[in-house]
C-alpha cells in the first residue's frame, strides 16, 4: 500500500524504482487485497498498453498473486477505455485453475461490460464454452436477466 501511494506522489525515475521494487516482492504480496489495491496504481499505471509482455510473463507464473496481478493490473486501461489488455490478459487465464483468478477476470470483464457491454459480449461469445464459471457469473452480474439467463445456458 505504501508503494501504491508513493507512486502516485513520485516522479519518473522514483516511479521506476518503486515499480522494480514492487515486482522484485511479489512474493510479499500474498493476498488479494494487497493485490487489488495496488497493482493498477504501481503495475498498470507503470507499463504501456502497447507492451502486455511483463503482463503476459505474470499471467503465466505459477505464483496466484503475481497471475492476478497481471489481470488487476488492466484496470488502469479500462477506465481509460482502453480494453484489449484485459481481453488478451483473460484470455490467457481462461483455464487458470484457481478461484481467485476467476473472479478477479471476471471482475475486470464486468467493468469493461460497464463502459462498453458489445465488447463484453463479443469476449462471452467467443470463450463461454470454456470460461469457468465464476468468472462467467462475475462478468454478467450486472447484465439484464434474459441475457443473464442466455449465457447461462451455454
Amino acid at each position: 500500500m505504501i508503494l501504491a501511494g508513493g507512486y502516485r506522489k513520485a516522479s519518473g525515475d522514483e516511479r521506476g524504482k518503486i515499480f522494480d521494487m514492487y515486482l522484485a516482492h511479489t512474493s510479499h504480496i500474498d493476498n488479494w487485497d494487497l493485490v487489488d489495491c495496488s497493482a493498477e496504481y504501481v503495475v498498470g499505471a507503470h507499463l504501456d498498453a502497447s507492451d502486455l509482455r511483463l503482463l503476459e510473463k505474470l499471467a503465466r507464473s505459477t505464483s496466484l498473486w503475481e497471475r492476478r496481478i497481471a489481470i488487476i493490473s488492466t484496470r488502469r486501461w479500462i477506465k481509460e477505455g482502453d480494453f484489449a489488455p484485459t481481453l488478451a490478459i483473460a484470455r490467457l487465464l481462461l483455464r487458470d485453475p484457481h478461484d481467485l483468478i476467476h473472479k478477479a477476470s471476471g471482475w475486470m470483464l464486468r467493468e469493461v461490460a460497464d463502459r462498453d457491454r458489445r465488447v463484453a459480449q463479443g469476449f462471452l461469445d467467443e470463450h463461454v464454452q470454456e470460461m469457468p464459471r465464476t468468472m462467467l457469473r462475475y462478468a454478467i452480474e450486472k447484465f439484464p436477466g434474459v441475457l443473464r439467463k442466455r449465457y447461462l445456458r451455454r
